[in-house]
């Protein structure tokens, strides 16, 4: 799966199953502060991530995570 469908995957979830405006998601949008994901929502995520690109997040591994980007960087050497 390269970037690019990464990318896409990610921001039609967030769309479609988070409800976070399509203006809002960019790079460098805080996941928290910038989307408004709360941790109803990280539950959510974990487990369209799972279904859609078949592993399991680790909480310890997402604890670092801010920005849209980064978790983008985290999916692509979980998949890459």
């Amino acid at each position: 799966m390269t970037r690019t469908e990464i990318e896409e995957a990610v921001k039609n979830f967030l769309i479609e199953d988070i409800e976070v405006e399509e203006s809002l998601i960019k790079p460098d949008a805080l996941l928290k502060d910038g989307l408004g994901i709360d941790s109803l929502d990280f539950v959510d995520i974990v487990v369209i991530v799972e279904r859609k690109f078949g592993f399991k997040i680790k909480p310890e591994e997402m604890a670092e995570i801010r920005t849209l980007s980064q978790f983008c960087d985290y999916i692509e050497s979980k998949v890459g």
